[in-house]
């Protein structure tokens, strides 16, 4: 596969050090595991469940179970969970255009959101944005370490505040990624300073990563994409909204049409994909985190910043790696595109990408287009020249991306092999 005898031995040396990681990793996905299971048969998911609807869609057994399964898992009173839904970017659209007004503010406690949402916004200026439509926006950014600024905070909630949102991944940023802890005493904050104040949390790439939920924790609606965590790797395309009833019913009219609702909505036979794909996202996501935690040791070890570092504690199953060069960004998205099992044979470049305002490069041999919980690796060209690496459907894959970006940037000279011999042989001694 290309993987040269020294960056094989540095991988496996990294390796060693991991094992009780790993085995963490493997507990929690066994209770998410259960979660998941316990919840499909609560809702008593019959082959039934699986037939095609077109149309309408009135009466489609197997779309109205499968939203009371993701209601039930995450512990709220209802879900949309659609094809309809096109992508993560949407479903967020979907959720703060249904909840807020003409006149009502729009408030981010943790700084800028992920770049897709600032024409959402209408923070860069775009058609049908909600500042178009009358609705303001404020943001409260990080303190200098990354933590809640409370006392700013404070200050900018005030009478139009209508809606929070709470970005948990760090998109393209070196910021940390919340726990779900965290994100818990931030709502309950927020609440306190305003309590008929909604919270939203855009939970993507955050599933099933711990063994709570932020709508355990007093989100009123948690949104994510299908063609990341909870989709498995199976579901073609989709998106989620889970939270309290009011919030999910307005949600499906802005998605399909005043009046119409959740009642319609066909599933064009994608059900089966949607429901396995979720039955398997625990043991998906446990192999992706393992990938993450991978790269982030085999990296740093090397002198490369990485956000999480190498012991920090994971919250989502996104992985930064601070490469410092466009050519390095690029070297590091050759070897991850070589490790894929579509389009292999392609080269990512940077190009300009719709909804981001710098070229973007990707690395995605994927089944499903676009799906990063599938081997990947992305990144907006600009200082610090940071990959953002995630995904691979089993472990074994996404370690194998993770040993061919590695290779490239050796192959490019970007990398002391002298530097990678000495750790190799330091990690050796230690854990053999």
């Amino acid at each position: 596969m290309g993987v040269s005898p020294a960056v094989l031995a540095y991988g496996e040396a990294v390796l060693d050090s991991l094992r009780v990681r790993f085995a963490a990793i493997d507990q929690v996905a066994e209770y998410n595991q259960a979660k998941v299971l316990h919840a499909m048969q609560v809702n008593r998911v019959g082959a039934s469940c699986f037939a095609a609807t077109t149309g309408y869609g009135y009466d489609d057994v197997g779309r109205n179970t499968l939203e009371k399964v993701y209601a039930d898992c995450f512990h709220t009173e209802a879900a949309l969970v659609r094809p309809q839904i096109t992508c993560g970017t949407h479903a967020l659209a979907v959720a703060l255009s249904a909840n807020l007004r003409p006149g009502d503010e729009l408030l981010s406690p943790v700084g800028r959101p992920y770049d897709t949402l600032e024409e959402v916004i209408g923070i860069r200026p775009s058609q049908c944005s909600l500042k178009e439509y009358g609705v303001s926006y404020r943001q409260v950014d990080l303190l200098p370490d990354g933590t809640f600024d409370y006392d700013g905070i404070r200050e900018a909630i005030g009478p139009k505040t209508k809606l929070i949102t709470i970005q948990r991944s760090k998109g393209y940023a070196t910021r940390p990624t919340f726990s779900v802890e965290q994100i818990g005493k931030l709502i309950a904050f927020c609440k306190e300073c305003k309590p008929d104040v909604l919270c939203m949390v855009d939970n993507c790439y955050g599933e099933f990563v711990e063994t709570i939920e932020p709508s355990d924790v007093g989100a009123d609606m948690i949104v994510g994409s299908l063609i990341k965590n909870p989709g498995g790797g199976l579901a073609p395309i989709g998106g989620y909204i889970c939270g309290t009833t009011e919030c999910v019913e307005r949600c499906a009219y802005r998605l399909s049409a005043p009046g119409l609702g959740q009642e319609v909505g066909a599933n064009l036979g994608i059900m089966p994909a949607f429901y396995q794909g979720f039955f398997l996202a625990p043991t998906v996501v446990s192999g992706a985190l393992k990938g993450a935690i991978f790269a982030a040791n085999l990296y740093e070890r090397l002198g490369f910043p990485v956000v999480p570092n190498g012991t920090e504690s994971r919250h989502d199953i996104i992985q930064a790696v601070e490469l410092g060069s466009e050519a390095a960004m690029i070297a590091f998205c050759k070897g991850i595109q070589e490790a894929a099992p579509v389009d292999s044979f392609a080269t990512p470049l940077p190009w300009d990408m719709p909804g981001y305002d710098d070229q973007v490069i990707m690395a995605a041999g994927a089944f499903v287009q676009g799906s990063s919980i599938e081997l990947s690796a992305d990144g907006p060209i600009r200082p610090p020249y940071a990959v953002y690496f995630q995904g691979g459907l089993t472990w074994y894959h996404a370690k194998l991306g993770i040993l061919l970006s590695l290779q490239e940037l050796c192959n490019a000279n970007l990398v002391d092999l002298e530097k990678l011999h000495k750790i190799t042989a330091d990690l050796q001694a230690q854990f053999r």
